[in-house]
C-alpha cells in the first residue's frame, strides 16, 4: 500500500505556474474556488469579531489573510490574456 502511494506522489507533478490558456472549465473551478475563499474571509473575520480571546482572534486572523493571499493569487491568474494564449495554439485543420 505505501509503494502505491509513493508511486502515484512520484507520477503527479506540481504545477507551478499557471498555464497559458484557461480553459472554460477551468475558470468554472477558479469561481467556485474563489467564492469559497471569499465565504472563508467573511467567517474569519465575523469570529474574530465576535471572539474575546486575543490569541484566538489573532489565529483566526492569520486564518483569514491566508485565504484572502490565495483568493488574490487566484484573481491573477484569472488576468492572463486568454485570447493572444489561444492563439498561439496551433489549431487542428478542420475538414
Amino acid at each position: 500500500m505505501l509503494q502505491q502511494m509513493t508511486s502515484q506522489s512520484q507520477q503527479q507533478q506540481v504545477m507551478m505556474t499557471p498555464p497559458a490558456v484557461v480553459t472554460t472549465k477551468d475558470l468554472l473551478y477558479l469561481r467556485d474556488a474563489m467564492s469559497w475563499m471569499l465565504v472563508a474571509m467573511k467567517k474569519c473575520a465575523h469570529f474574530a469579531q465576535e471572539c474575546t480571546d486575543s490569541q484566538v482572534r489573532q489565529a483566526i486572523d492569520q486564518v483569514g489573510q491566508m485565504h484572502q493571499r490565495h483568493y488574490n493569487m487566484l484573481l491573477s491568474h484569472c488576468k492572463n490574456n486568454n485570447v493572444q494564449g489561444m492563439a498561439s495554439i496551433s489549431q487542428p485543420m478542420s475538414q
